[in-house]
């Protein structure tokens, strides 16, 4: 086959313990899967409790990627960039209208994993009722550290998922407090789109996001999968 141009490079991970790397094909993420975040963000109580899982994406090539510290360039039309840490599920399988129970045979890893948010433009859309993408879908938007396979990390239900600015810790919650498990945020996606290897799943964020700005040093774990370090320049 003949192309007009070289084909740009696929975005992968790294593997930990492993010279391979994980070639990713789509970014989904789930909006508002903590409460508390929900509730910092403007829900109330009960609607913060109630909502079913909606999802966004992220262009595959929007991802950065890499172990030591990686750089991320402040984005542009934006004065109020956020950090949002959270778990992010490696598919090694797909498949449609997926089981709930069944879609643990799908997870190739887990990572930690960093949603930028330009907050600012964001909240702009919402109030025009305008699509997110240009506040979430831009160059650079979607971080992550390496996978660590699922027969080395298991399947994470609980534990501690946290990240500091600066060394000021910001966000610190469980995994336990996601209103919609893994589980169950694969076979809601998998009624709506064929589900592929290679599809990234960021699970969404505990509260206290807020904003960053150049020169800021980030570092955000999740336990049992990493840590993830990155710079603002």
């Amino acid at each position: 086959m003949k192309y007009a141009f070289l084909p740009h490079p696929i975005p992968s991970l790294p593997i930990a313990g492993s010279d391979q790397r994980f070639p990713v094909r789509r970014i989904f993420c789930v909006g508002r899967n903590y409460a508390e975040h929900a509730r910092e963000m403007g829900a109330s109580d009960q609607a913060a409790g109630l909502e079913p899982p909606f999802f966004f994406m992220k262009p595959g090539d929007a991802l950065v990627s890499g172990s030591g510290e990686l750089s991320i360039a402040y984005p542009p039309i934006t004065k109020n960039l956020h950090h949002e840490v959270e778990m992010v599920v490696a598919l090694g399988a797909g498949g449609v209208n997926v089981a709930a129970e069944a879609a643990h045979k799908l997870i190739f890893g887990y990572a930690v994993g960093l949603d930028l948010t330009r907050r600012d433009i964001q909240g702009k859309a919402k109030e025009k009722g305008h699509p997110w993408d240009m506040g979430k879908g831009f160059d650079q938007s979607a971080v992550a550290g390496e996978i660590r396979p699922a027969a080395l990390a298991g399947h994470p239900g609980q534990g501690r998922i946290w990240l500091s600015v600066n060394g000021e810790l910001r966000q610190d919650g469980d995994l336990s407090d996601m209103m919609w498990k893994v589980a169950d945020i694969i076979a809601n996606l998998s009624t709506s789109v064929r589900l592929e290897a290679g599809d990234l799943i960021y699970t969404g964020t505990p509260a206290g996001v807020g904003p960053i700005v150049p020169g800021d040093r980030l570092e955000a774990g999740v336990d049992g999968v990493g840590t993830l370090r990155a710079r603002i320049v």
